[in-house]
C-alpha cells in the first residue's frame, strides 16, 4: 500500500514538474531529461520519502539539486548545437500583441540571474508558499523574498523598456 502512494504522489507533480523543469531549461528535451532524472532519482530515495512530509516540495528539491548539478559540470564543458538548429525566430512575428508580450515577458524572465528566476517561477508558476520555496531551494525566507523582490522589479523595467535593471551583485 505504501509503494502505490509513493507512486501516486509522484504521479501527481509530473505535471508542474514538467512545467518548472521547462522554464528552468527553456528546452523541451533537456526538460524531459531534466524530470527523468528526478524521477529516477526519487525511486532510487523512495526509503528517503515520508508519507507524511511534503512531497511537492522533497520532488522540487531533488529537481533543484540535479539542476544546480548539471549547470555547474555545464560549465567547464563547450557548448553544443545540434547541426540543424536555426536560430530559433519565426519567418513571420505573430501578429497578436498578447503573445508578444508573453514571449517579451518568457525574454525576460530568462535574463534574470538563475537565483531570481527560480524564485519567481516556484512562487508565479508554481504557486508555492514562500516558506515551501525556501525549503527547496535551501535558502531562508528572507532571501527568497529578497530574491522575488529584486526579480520583480528586473521584470517590471524590462517590460517597460527602461533598459538594464539592477545590478547582479555576486
Amino acid at each position: 500500500m505504501e509503494l502505490q502512494r509513493f507512486a501516486d504522489q509522484l504521479e501527481k507533480w509530473v505535471p508542474n514538474l514538467r512545467r518548472y523543469a521547462r522554464a528552468l531549461t527553456r528546452d523541451a528535451v533537456q526538460a524531459d531529461d531534466l524530470v527523468q532524472d528526478c524521477l529516477e532519482r526519487a525511486l532510487s530515495r523512495q526509503h528517503l520519502w515520508r508519507a507524511d512530509g511534503n512531497t511537492r516540495a522533497w520532488l522540487f528539491t531533488i529537481m533543484h539539486n540535479i539542476h544546480a548539478n548539471d549547470t555547474r559540470r555545464a560549465g567547464s564543458r563547450p557548448v553544443s548545437v545540434p547541426i540543424d538548429d536555426r536560430d530559433g525566430h519565426h519567418s513571420h512575428p505573430p501578429g497578436q500583441t498578447s503573445r508578444i508580450a508573453g514571449m517579451e515577458l518568457a525574454a525576460a524572465v530568462a535574463r534574470l540571474p538563475v537565483e531570481q528566476r527560480q524564485a519567481i517561477l516556484l512562487v508565479a508558476l508554481e504557486g508555492m508558499s514562500y516558506a515551501e520555496v525556501a525549503e527547496t531551494l535551501g535558502v531562508a525566507q528572507g532571501t527568497v523574498m529578497s530574491r522575488l523582490s529584486r526579480g520583480r522589479e528586473r521584470l517590471r523595467r524590462a517590460m517597460e523598456g527602461e533598459g538594464p535593471a539592477l545590478r547582479v551583485v555576486k
